[in-house]
C-alpha cells in the first residue's frame, strides 16, 4: 500500500468515501469493505426521481466530470438534478490497487469487471440514497460501458441512458489497443511485476503510454488542423511532454492496469449467455447513443451497430476532430452538441 499524493481531495475533491460493505466479484474473490469515492451535486427532490448517475472513465475522476459536464445552465444542472458521480473501483480514489492494504495490495488486487462496478453502484444508490430509479445514467468511454451495463442489468431502474464514446461490448480491435497501453507499462524494467516503489520508477513506461494515447486519443485531423496550438502548445512534442505525459506521469501503474483489464472485457452480453442482441434488447431506458465522429478507440460504426439493437434508441453522433479525448472538454462546439442532446433526452417523457 502506498500513499500516492496525486490521489486525494486536494486534486480531485470534494468527495465522500462511502463503505458499501463486502463486494463479491464476478471473477472470484471479494473486496472487503469496498469503498466508493462519491461526489454529489444538487439535491434529491421529495419524489426521489431527479437523480442522475455519472460513472467515471479510465484514468479520470469525478473532478473532470464536475469541471467539464456539470454546472448551472448546463444539461446536468445541479439546480434541477441530484447528480451522483461515482469513481470506478481501481480509479485511485475508490478502493484501488495502490490504496488497499494487506493481501490485495498492488499487483495482488483482484480482477474487477464492469458488472462489479455497476452492482456496487446499485448498492450505493439503493442503500445509501434510497433510490428506486435514475432519471439518467450518462458516461463517456468506460463510463459508457458502465452506462450500458446499468441499462441492461437494471432495465426498470434506468429511465434514460446516454453512453458517450464507448461500446456495450468491447471489440477485438479495441482490446488490442488497450493491450499496447498495458505493455507500455509492464515492459518498463522499473515496473518489477507491479512491485515498484512509486510511479517515478515506471516513468519511461508511463511516458510511452502517454505517447500511445496521443496517437490514438486524438485524431489525424486534430494534428492536421494544429489543434495542439489552439490548446496552447507550440509543438506536438511540447504537447506530448507537458500535457499528455504530465497527465499520466503521477498515476499509479497498477491502478491503470486494473481499469484497463476491466475496459478490455466490457461486455453486456455476459448478462444474456453471450447473446448481445438479447442483452441490448432488454433495455427499457430511452437511449441516445453518442459516439464522437473522429474517435479511433470507439468508432461511430461500432456504436451504431449496437444502437440498432436497442429498442427505441437514437443514434446521435457528436462531431469533433478532437476524437476520443474530446471527452476532456477541449471542443466547446462538441460540448454544446452534447448538452443539446442531453437536454432533449431529459425532457423526453418516459414510463
Amino acid at each position: 500500500m502506498n500513499n500516492n499524493p496525486y490521489y486525494g481531495p486536494e486534486g480531485h475533491g470534494p468527495y465522500e468515501m462511502i463503505d458499501i460493505g463486502d463486494l463479491l466479484l464476478e471473477d472470484g474473490g471479494t473486496i472487503p469493505n469496498c469503498k466508493l469515492a462519491v461526489a454529489t451535486h444538487g439535491a434529491l427532490n421529495a419524489a426521489k426521481d431527479n437523480a442522475i448517475l455519472v460513472p467515471t472513465w479510465y484514468s479520470g475522476t469525478s473532478k473532470i466530470m464536475e469541471q467539464v459536464y456539470i454546472g448551472a445552465g448546463r444539461a446536468l444542472d445541479p439546480a434541477k438534478y441530484f447528480i451522483i458521480v461515482v469513481n470506478q473501483i481501481g480509479s485511485g480514489l475508490s478502493t484501488s490497487p495502490h490504496n488497499t492494504g494487506g493481501a490485495m495490495t498492488g499487483p495482488n488486487f483482484p480482477k474487477v469487471r464492469i458488472g462489479d462496478d455497476v452492482r456496487a453502484q446499485h448498492r450505493l444508490l439503493t442503500e445509501n440514497f434510497g433510490l428506486k430509479s435514475l432519471a439518467l445514467v450518462v458516461g463517456g468511454s468506460m463510463g459508457a460501458q458502465q452506462t450500458y451495463e446499468w441499462a441492461v442489468r437494471y432495465p426498470d431502474f434506468v429511465k434514460r441512458a446516454a453512453p458517450i464514446a464507448g461500446t456495450a461490448k468491447n471489440t477485438e480491435h479495441d482490446f488490442l489497443f488497450a493491450e499496447t497501453l498495458n505493455e507500455a507499462i509492464t515492459t518498463d524494467p522499473g515496473f518489477r511485476e507491479g512491485r515498484y516503489g512509486s510511479p517515478a520508477d515506471v516513468a519511461a513506461g508511463l511516458k510511452r503510454q502517454a505517447k500511445l494515447w496521443t496517437v490514438m486519443g486524438w485524431s489525424t485531423d486534430f494534428f492536421r488542423a494544429n489543434r495542439h496550438k489552439a490548446l496552447g502548445f507550440e509543438s506536438v512534442q511540447a504537447f506530448i511532454d507537458t500535457f499528455m505525459t504530465g497527465y499520466f506521469a503521477p498515476m499509479d501503474p497498477n491502478n491503470l492496469l486494473s481499469m484497463a483489464w476491466k475496459w478490455q472485457r466490457g461486455d453486456v452480453s455476459r448478462n444474456a449467455g453471450g447473446d448481445l442482441a438479447a442483452a441490448l434488447g432488454r433495455i427499457k431506458a430511452k437511449t441516445f447513443v453518442m459516439p464522437i465522429s473522429h474517435d479511433m478507440f470507439f468508432p461511430p460504426a461500432d456504436c451504431e451497430a449496437e444502437q440498432r439493437l436497442i429498442p427505441g434508441s437514437e443514434f446521435r453522433p457528436l462531431a469533433s476532430i478532437d476524437g476520443h479525448l474530446g471527452l476532456f472538454g477541449t471542443d466547446p462546439q462538441m460540448l454544446a452538441q452534447l448538452d443539446a442532446n442531453l437536454s432533449e433526452l431529459l425532457a423526453t417523457r418516459v414510463n
